[in-house]
C-alpha cells in the first residue's frame, strides 16, 4: 500500500515554501481556474464535479455536485468553508489550510464561478493560529495579483474572501451553528427545515457551506477530469482522502490514499504497525463514530463499507487503541469532550451528555453499582432513542447522539470490562 498524492503533492515536494504563491503557482497552480474562466461554462464545473462523484470529507459524505445542484435561486449566494476542524483526532484540514492554502482558494474561485457566488467565507478555527496567519496571507496575495476582487484573471468574475476564525467552539463544526457564528450570534444549531443551508443560510440567503479537503480537491479535478478523479478509489467512494492516523501505532500522521484498502493494512503499511500489542479496539472516522473492534481490521476504508459495519468514515480520523487500553477511561474521555461542547440549546444534549460523563467516572473510579449499567443506556435512549446507527435524535443536531456512539459501542463490545469495574453481589444466606 502506498500514498496517492493529489492534494498533498505540492507540500511534499516543497515542504519550506508551499504555502506562498510564488510556489503554488510554479507548481501549475491557479492554471485551472485560468482555463476555467476563460472558456469554460459554469455548467461544464458543476458536470464535472458529477462526474468525479466526490463525496463530502466533512463527515457526512453527501455527494458533493448534488449539494452544489441544491443551491436555491437568489441573487445573493454565499460560499462557506468549514475549517472549524474540531472532532477530536482529526488533524487534516489543518495542513491543507497551513501549507497549501491557494490550492482552497483556487478551489473557491472555481466553485464560486459555477455557483455565480460573488462573496465568500472561510471559517477557521480558532485555536487554528498559524493556519489562519498562513489563510489570510493567501488570500492578501491573491487580491494584489488581482485573482480576488473586481475582474479577477481578466474575466467578468467578481470575487471577494473573508476569513473568519471562531471563537474555539465544537459546536460551530455543525454548519447551521457555523453559520450562527459567522453572523455575531451564539453557536447554536438551527432546525432543518428551514433552515436547510441551500435555502435558507447565511443571513438567510442561498449557502454552500463545504469542507477545507472537497473544495480543496476541485482544481486538480478541473484540471484533469472528473472521470479521472472518479477512476481512483472505489464505486460510492471515489477519489483520495486524507486519513488522520494516530493512537497506539508506531507512525502517527496524515496519509492521503485511495479509499478501498482495509484498516488493517493501513495501519500495518503507513502506520508501521501497533507500538506494543495487538489492537482491541478503533475509531475509524473520529470521536463521533462508534467503535470497531480489533478482529474488525479487514473492513475497508471506504464510506459504505464502514456504515455496514455500524460506524462511519466521518472525519477520516483513525484512531488505534491497543490491548492495555482501558476502555472505560476512553469512553469517559470521549464523553467529557461532548458534554463539554454541548451549546446547551437541547435538553437532552445539556442534561444527558453531563449525567453520562458522571455516571462513568463514578464506574472508573470504583464507585460505581450495577444498575449503572442500565442507567448508562437508557440516559442514552433519551438522546438516541433506540442506541441505532446512523443514529435517531431527540436533539436538534448529532451532538448529543455522538456522545453515545463510545458507550454504545462500549457496551455491545465490551462489557466485560464495565462489569469488572463494579462491586459484585453478596448473597447472604
Amino acid at each position: 500500500m502506498k500514498e496517492t498524492l493529489l492534494l498533498t503533492k505540492h507540500m511534499r515536494e516543497n515542504p519550506e515554501d508551499s504555502h506562498s504563491l510564488k510556489s503554488y503557482e510554479k507548481n501549475g497552480g491557479y492554471k485551472s481556474v485560468k482555463k476555467v474562466l476563460k472558456s469554460g461554462t459554469p455548467e461544464d464545473v458543476l458536470q464535472e464535479i458529477k462526474d468525479s462523484n466526490i463525496r463530502g470529507r466533512g463527515g457526512a459524505g453527501f455527494p458533493t455536485g448534488v449539494k452544489w445542484g441544491f443551491l436555491a435561486e437568489d441573487e445573493e449566494r454565499y460560499l462557506v468553508i468549514n475549517g472549524d476542524e474540531s472532532e477530536p483526532g482529526t488533524f487534516k484540514d489543518r495542513i491543507l489550510l497551513e501549507r497549501d492554502p491557494h490550492q482552497l482558494i483556487e478551489g473557491m474561485i472555481i466553485t464560486c464561478f459555477a455557483a455565480n457566488i460573488s462573496k465568500a467565507f472561510i471559517y477557521i478555527r480558532g485555536e487554528y493560529a498559524k493556519p489562519a496567519r498562513r489563510v489570510q496571507s493567501a488570500v492578501e496575495q491573491a487580491y494584489e495579483k488581482g485573482y480576488l476582487g473586481e475582474n479577477i484573471f481578466g474575466s467578468s468574475m467578481n470575487l471577494d474572501i473573508v476569513v473568519h476564525l471562531g471563537a474555539g467552539a465544537y459546536i460551530c463544526g455543525e454548519e447551521t451553528a457555523l453559520l450562527n457564528s459567522l453572523e455575531g450570534r451564539r453557536g447554536e444549531p438551527r432546525l432543518k427545515p428551514p433552515f436547510f443551508p441551500a435555502v435558507k443560510g447565511l443571513y438567510n440567503k442561498p449557502t454552500l457551506v463545504n469542507n477545507v479537503e472537497t473544495i480543496s480537491s476541485v482544481p486538480w479535478i478541473m484540471s484533469n477530469s472528473g472521470k479521472d478523479y472518479s477512476s481512483l478509489g472505489v464505486e460510492g467512494s471515489t477519489g483520495t482522502r486524507i486519513f488522520s492516523l494516530s493512537g497506539h501505532i508506531n507512525n502517527p500522521g496524515n496519509y492521503e490514499i485511495e479509499m478501498g484498502s482495509s484498516f488493517g493494512e493501513f495501519v500495518d503499511t503507513l502506520g508501521k504497525g501497533v507500538k506494543n500489542k495487538a489492537i482491541k479496539a478503533y475509531i475509524p472516522g473520529g470521536a463521533s463514530a462508534p467503535w470497531l473492534r480489533g478482529d474488525q481490521l479487514d473492513v475497508k476504508m471506504t464510506i459504505d463499507d464502514v456504515a455496514n459495519e455500524g460506524s462511519m468514515l466521518g472525519s477520516g480520523a483513525v484512531v488505534m487503541m491497543d490491548e492495555d487500553t482501558n476502555l472505560v477511561l476512553a469512553a469517559k474521555s470521549l464523553v467529557s469532550f461532548f458534554a463539554h461542547e454541548s451549546c446547551g440549546q437541547c435538553t437532552p444534549c445539556r442534561e444527558g451528555t453531563t449525567w453520562l460523563e458522571n455516571i462513568l467516572e463514578r464506574i472508573a473510579s470504583g464507585r460505581g453499582r450495577m444498575s449503572d449499567i442500565d442507567l448508562l443506556l437508557d440516559v442514552c435512549d433519551n438522546i438516541s432513542p433506540g442506541l441505532t446507527w446512523p443514529p435517531k435524535m431527540t436533539t436538534i443536531c448529532p451532538l448529543g447522539p455522538s456522545a453515545t456512539a463510545s458507550i454504545v459501542s462500549l457496551m455491545k463490545d465490551f462489557r466485560s470490562e464495565v462489569e469488572i469495574l463494579l462491586p459484585k453481589k453478596v448473597v447472604i444466606s
